[in-house]
């Protein structure tokens, strides 16, 4: 969008014919209101741009099938320089065939409906009309009503010529017949009564009139979008006298952003656009009392008082006073407008508020969000980042850990997502016409998905849904359409939903990293793998209420199936999945795992006081979850799980290593958010069985490493720990017998042999290190042997008496013999 310069913003309302309310359509489901249509519609509207027409920038749904259009408004009217005599009331304008049409009845939205006359034709007779107006100083029809002017537009069919019968009518045949012959022969042009006989736009453009008023004219050309193979820095030059261009922007900054970042933020500040036209007495309304009807059936249909359209609207715009915006940004500095990128503290930009804005840094995300000022600076921050993609990537993923300002969040989800290249060319390529078997479960999902949602809902909405989904289907012929998908693609198609390619282009990488193999037509076995690993996950973290669940048979298959294949969509309502998904797309494919430990952590009181058939219906209908606080959680067990712990066969193949010259083939990602690489001392698959005899998870050995902070000097001789302040993160329980650990250990670790650890009745027998094991209840324990069997049954009885963050070393001892790593204790003398 341009910026707001010298304009405003103005607002103006109308009503949708209202339905009957016993009426269901062909689906038997109740008839779409008129009003939600009109507002999916509107939507591509607010796409067209042009230096010289005005934008839209939204539209708001009200009661009584009220809407309220946003869009930029300037104070000077045509009607304003016909009063000075110098060069829409909307039935003057109306085109023959628009008038012939009449009002169409309210039927239900189906792909047959015949597409209204209204068109590029119609807008060249509005035109002519307006142009008419211009040349002889006058408004025409004004001494008709309405309906005798519309009468009067249809008898024109049978005049040869139609500016001259309008010039007899309005008195003014000799101003007419006083005009360059060109003019005249545009006229008669634009007000050719048949549409078939009446020139296109492109057709009037080549007229001789305009081939000297063309050449004073640049014509426009919309600049390349963020995702395009086109250069978007192509057409960038500088003005010859840069002092000039200072002295163009003045104190006012604002004017400089768009209208739709200034209208985002004039509601933050407080704007209310029915209260707007209240105050202006363009909404008018009667008291309650004076509302109620004459008389009133059983069944609940009434009569009388019905509503007096013409106290509830009109014509008349009115402009939006940004005095209370301008007021709350009066202590931003002009340097927070043109943040510099390299800046370290980027993320807070300079401002004469710069205190308020740390302190606002650190308050609740929904306080941040509807914080005017601290909206305004992340706004611009993102917008001068995503204008640098894909190289300010790393900057983006930097700031999105800070928090995503909702206007900026589609694009930013498509940023952190790798999205790139002409993702609109390769969307236009692929078959979303042709008939296939999906079609039929699409058509029944696509109802049912966020309907809640008034421009998900929408006809329009519904249409987009269908081509984007189909896409999909199309696109990956080694996948199928699964119930859920629908779900999946509904956050993706609400925040670019005049962007079907890009709601298209993001659905398709979130797949492959969160779901990857998910939507095969037998999934059975990543399922499975899937919901074992939640499993281990729950019993890792929170080992008492695993011991319930499992106890009572209350397992991840009756309940988590939809929370993963959908990515908690089919859970939450979009606004809670806008803030979790703000988080999700910075971590690894295995940061649902957490998720979904969080979501069952706030339910811990009634799960563990429940039974099986209690935590069924818990289920069944989830009870209200504090997303903040599940994201808060999330990002802490996410933390406090090794990576290795999540591992899964049928996970997406880690990215390509560095090349010769050190760049990554997907470059940009940060490291810490890649699944690593396998290597000799990863973890290795085992079978589904194998996977699910075991209560905890398994770690790699690199990952103990890592956490033991070991390193290695010389060629393998003695293992050294790195010099870190920082306390033993793990624990590392040897069960070996007790020659086999004097033999050759993991530095720092104990030893509890298996075969004495636990007493007949499954306690932990006492011993010299079971104090220090009690020490470090609450960090990580890894057990170690040489037996797989005996590890796991080890961990699973510490799990058994409530022990967290208990793990097992993949492949035991032997995976760290061929590192070095061992220590050798020194003889006694």
């Amino acid at each position: 969008m341009f910026p707001l310069k010298d304009a405003e913003m103005g607002a103006f309302t109308f009503f949708a014919s209202a339905l009957p309310h016993d009426v269901c359509g062909s689906n038997g489901l109740p008839l779409t209101p008129n009003s939600i249509k009109i507002l999916g519609r509107f939507q591509i509207l607010k796409t067209i741009t042009h230096p010289r027409l005005c934008q839209y920038v939204d539209i708001s749904r009200g009661k009584h099938e009220r809407l309220v259009v946003v869009a930029e408004h300037c104070e000077r009217s045509l009607e304003d320089l016909l009063r000075e005599r110098k060069p829409v009331r909307y039935p003057s304008y109306l085109a023959p065939e628009v008038i012939a049409q009449g009002i169409s009845k309210a039927t239900d939205h189906v792909p047959s409906e015949k597409p209204l006359p209204s068109g590029p034709k119609s807008d060249v007779w509005s035109l002519g009309i307006i142009l008419f107006e211009l040349c002889v100083g006058r408004k025409l029809f004004q001494s008709l009503d309405i309906s005798e002017r519309l009468k009067f537009v249809l008898t024109l069919d049978c005049v040869d010529d139609t500016v001259t019968v309008l010039a007899e009518e309005h008195g003014c045949l000799d101003t007419i017949k006083e005009l360059p012959e060109n003019v005249i022969d545009l006229l008669k042009k634009c007000l050719t009564f048949h549409p078939s006989k009446r020139p296109t736009p492109d057709e009037l453009l080549k007229d001789r009139v305009f081939s000297e008023v063309s050449p004073s004219y640049t014509p426009f050309t919309k600049p390349a979008g963020l995702f395009s193979s086109s250069l978007r820095c192509a057409g960038l030059t500088l003005p010859e006298d840069i002092s000039q261009l200072c002295k163009d922007i003045d104190s006012d900054y604002l004017a400089e952003r768009s209208i739709e970042e200034v209208y985002y933020l004039w509601c933050l500040a407080g704007g209310d656009l029915e209260k707007e036209l209240v105050n202006k007495e363009i909404i008018r309304s009667k008291p309650p009392i004076c509302t109620l009807p004459n008389f009133l059936f059983e069944d609940g249909e009434s009569f009388g008082q019905g509503r007096d359209r013409s106290l509830l609207s009109g014509d008349a715009t009115v402009a939006l006073p940004l005095c209370q915006l301008r007021n709350r940004l009066k202590d931003v500095g002009g340097e927070a407008f043109y943040p510099l990128l390299e800046d370290d503290q980027s993320n807070l930009p300079h401002s004469n508020s710069n205190n308020e804005l740390s302190a606002a840094a650190t308050l609740p995300l929904i306080i941040r969000e509807r914080d005017t000022e601290y909206q305004l600076n992340r706004i611009i921050l993102f917008d001068r980042l995503l204008k640098a993609y894909p190289y300010k990537k790393n900057q983006i993923w930097k700031e999105a850990r800070v928090d995503i300002p909702p206007l900026m969040r589609g694009l930013t989800w498509a940023a952190l997502l790798g999205v790139e290249g002409a993702i609109h060319a390769k969307y236009e390529a692929i078959d979303k016409d042709t008939p296939i078997p999906t079609d039929r479960q699409i058509e029944v999902d696509i109802p049912r998905c966020h309907q809640y949602d008034e421009l998900l809902s929408s006809p329009e909405g519904h249409a987009k849904f269908r081509r984007v989904l189909k896409a999909w289907v199309v696109s990956h012929p080694d996948l199928v359409y699964w119930q859920g998908l629908d779900s999946l693609c509904a956050p993706f198609l609400y925040l670019n939903f005049n962007n079907e390619a890009l709601a298209y282009a993001c659905m398709s990488a979130f797949i492959p990293k969160y779901l990857y193999n998910f939507f095969l037509k037998d999934n059975s076995h990543v399922i499975q793998e899937y919901l074992t690993v939640f499993s281990q996950m729950i019993a890792f973290h929170d080992p008492e209420l695993s011991n319930h669940l499992n106890d009572i048979g209350f397992i991840p298959d009756l309940y988590a199936i939809p929370w993963f294949l959908t990515m908690f969509t089919h859970v939450f309502p979009l606004h809670k999945i806008f803030h979790l998904w703000d988080t999700l797309l910075l971590g690894n494919s295995s940061f649902p795992f957490c998720i979904g430990v969080a979501i069952l952590q706030q339910l811990r009181d009634r799960l563990l006081a429940n039974g099986f058939n209690e935590c069924i219906l818990l289920f069944s209908d989830l009870p209200e979850i504090d997303i903040e606080r599940c994201v808060r959680e999330s990002i802490n067990l996410f933390c406090w799980t090794p990576k290795s712990a999540t591992y899964r066969q049928h996970a997406q193949p880690p990215k390509p290593a560095p090349d010769s010259s050190g760049v990554r083939s997907s470059p940009y990602f940060p490291s810490e958010c890649l699944d690593p690489p396998k290597t000799d001392l990863s973890r290795e698959s085992i079978p589904l069985s194998d996977l699910k005899s075991e209560v905890s998870p398994r770690i790699s050995a690199e990952d103990l490493i890592d956490l033991c902070e070991l390193t290695v000097t010389g060629h393998f001789k003695t293992p050294t720990k790195k010099t870190k302040s920082s306390k033993p993160k793990l624990l590392v329980v040897d069960i070996r017998n007790s020659e086999d650990f004097i033999r050759g250990h993991i530095s720092g670790s104990v030893n509890i042999p298996f075969s004495t650890a636990f007493t007949p009745e499954g306690e932990l027998a006492q011993g010299p290190c079971t104090a220090l094991l009690q020490n470090f209840r609450g960090k990580v324990i890894v057990i170690v042997g040489h037996v797989a069997k005996h590890t796991a049954e080890f961990a699973a009885h510490l799990v058994k008496m409530k022990y967290p963050r208990i793990c097992i070393l993949d492949g035991g001892i032997n995976k760290i013999k061929p590192t070095g790593l061992l220590t050798v204790p020194s003889p006694q003398i």
